[in-house]
Parts: C-alpha cells; structure tokens; sequence
C-alpha cells in the first residue's frame, strides 16, 4: 500500500509530527485496553533497561492507518520507549527523512528505495510487506472512461502523469518497456497525486499511474484501467526503511527490532478487521469509507524479511530505472539491505 496503496522529490517533507503515544516506564494502564496492549512490553523494559532512553520517530505514508491502528490497537501501550508518527505525502520525502536520520522507520514502494539510495545513503531496507495476493493490485495505469486508449500500446505519443520516483513511476517504466516502448516514446508529466488528479480529471493528461485509494476513487467515477500492477510486469511489494543512525546502535537497534515487530501486529490484527483498518484510513486520509476500503481490500499483505527474490526483482527495477535515464548511477539493492527481523518471520503467524 505504497507508495503502493496511499502515497516532488521536490516536496517538502510532510513531517506532521503527533503527539507520543506511549510514555516509556510509565506504570499507568490507559483506561481503555486495546486488543494488543500487552504485546510484551514489561519483559522488554526488564531485558532492556536502556530502551526507556529511546523515542522512535515512524513514517506513516500517505495516512496508511498505522498511526490511528496503533492508539485502536493499543500495540505500543506497553512499550518500554517512547513513539510518534510523521505523516508524508508518498515515498521520496519519507525515504530523505530516513536518510536524514529525522525518522527511525517507514514503509514505501518499490522505487523510492532506488532513487534514494542513487543520490545519497543513509538508510536500509529492512523488511517488505509482501503480497499475499498475486491477483490484486494496488497500483494502476487508468485512463478516463471516454478515452480511445485500449492497450498499453496505445500510449505512445501520450502524456502519462506520474509521481515522480514513486513506485507508480516504476509501473509505468515497466508496463512500457513490456509493449516495447520507452519514455522517450510517451511524455511522462511529473506530478504528486494530487496534482495528478487535477491533470487527470481536466484532461490535461490521457493517463495517470497512481495507487489505491486514488486509483479506486477514479475508477468509481467511470476510469478505466489498462495496465495493474502485477507481476510479471510489477512488484506486490512494499518496503520498510530505517535509518543508518539506529541501525548502527546496538541498543537502538534491538528496540528497533520490537517496534517493527509491533507494527507489523498491527497490521495483522487490521487485515482481521478489515472494517477497523478502512475508518483508520479515512480517519487519517479523508477519503470517504467505502474508498477506504476499496484500498484494504485491494493489497492483503503480510510483513516478512527482504528473500533473495526480493532483491533481485529490485535489482531488475533499479536497472529500468537507470537504463531510462531516470537514476544516473547504479545501485546495488543488497548493499542497501539489512533485514532486522528473525529468519522465517511471518506476520500472519503473530497472535
């Protein structure tokens, strides 16, 4: 859910802060326990006394929900560290505020990953949400109802709005390289998604690659899509980001650990309750409810390690990227991998 899901380079960081939600070592109980408010945080703050030290900045993407699940949730009611949540715009900004170090963990697209780590470094992939259906996309290619575009072919000569460096930028990469076009054969109008829904809904584009709830907002108005983001021409992943300043610490990096951990129950326990996790997201994102849930719907997932797999299909998209001329030096996906959780980690598997 994306970039995938909710989602230029040249905007400013959309760092809405909240408020904390757990204040570490307080021997409170909140007055409404949530279903994951005992997620082990006594035995951690035993284990690891120097965690009360922490507070731990998580970038909510686009209004992914994880900021509303986690106070629904209670998941870090116990936590033995302090929390709080940055909202940004899509990936790009979210991956430079990991490169910063001005956040601790994130979750983006595909290709942000990429073009950040062609600029600078300072951050790791760490984990994926993987897909757990190879038959939904988050992402698409739309055209409006009325349009004689069919097929993918049919683009060439066409203005295709895009998010630039997000992973819609890489469906639309890859859905023209698959009919054997290139971006020199389209013009790619560079514009973040809300920009881009003005383009598309005047006309001032034929197409648009963008995510969910976007995408299923559109279509509900009579778009039609051409192109899913599916394999084999798409990722169903996402990925989890942190910055080297927490990775390198060895405490830091631990309590890390158990913040991801805590995050992907949440978004366990969400996809149990599908109609919770769609009010977190209109809560958080305005859209009306049934949009929202169009989105839950659309990308059931489960959080896991980066596999082999992974990184080659990353590899693959970093490679389309510099070969269009959209990045300007190579990057190597596994030298910017560092998977925090436990072999064999499976979200689904958590109670």
């Amino acid at each position: 859910m994306s970039d995938k899901s909710f989602r230029a380079i040249s905007a400013a960081l959309l760092l809405t802060v909240s408020s904390v939600l757990a204040a570490c070592g307080s021997s409170s109980t909140p007055a409404t326990q949530g279903p994951l408010s005992n997620s082990g945080g006594s035995s951690a703050a035993a284990s690891h006394p120097e965690w009360s030290q922490y507070t731990f900045t998580i970038g909510d993407n686009g209004g992914d929900g994880s900021e509303e699940l986690s106070k629904v949730t209670g998941a870090f009611d116990d936590a033995p560290y302090k929390t709080k949540f940055a909202r940004f715009d899509y990936g790009p900004p979210l991956v430079q505020a990991a490169t910063a170090g001005d956040i601790d963990l994130g979750y983006v697209g595909t290709v942000p990953p990429i073009t950040g780590a062609a600029k600078q470094y300072g951050f790791k992939i760490v984990a994926t949400q993987h897909g757990a259906d190879a038959t939904k996309s988050a992402e698409n290619i739309i055209v409006p109802k009325d349009s004689p575009i069919q097929t993918l072919s049919d683009l060439k000569g066409k203005k295709i709005a895009i998010p630039q460096g997000s992973s819609a930028h890489g469906l639309a990469l890859l859905a023209l390289k698959s009919v054997g076009l290139t971006p020199k054969d389209v013009e790619l109008v560079y514009l973040a998604p809300a920009a881009g829904a003005t383009a598309f809904n005047t006309g001032k584009v034929d197409a648009w690659s963008i995510w969910n709830p976007q995408s299923a907002i559109a279509v509900g108005d009579g778009a039609r899509i051409i192109a899913k983001g599916l394999p084999p021409i798409d990722q169903i992943n996402n990925y989890y980001v942190a910055t080297d300043k927490s990775l390198s610490d060895p405490g830091r990096r631990a309590a890390l650990t158990d913040v991801l951990t805590r995050i992907a129950r949440i978004f366990n326990w969400a996809q149990q309750h599908p109609d919770e996790y769609a009010k977190a997201i209109a809560k958080e994102t305005g859209v009306p409810l049934e949009d929202a849930r169009a989105t839950v719907d659309s990308y059931p997932f489960k959080v896991a390690q980066v596999v082999p797999a992974d990184i080659k299909a990353e590899q693959e998209l970093s490679d389309a990227f510099l070969e269009a001329g959209e990045i300007k030096k190579q990057v190597d996906v596994a030298t910017i991998t560092d998977n925090l959780l436990p072999d064999g980690f499976d979200s689904a598997k958590l109670s």
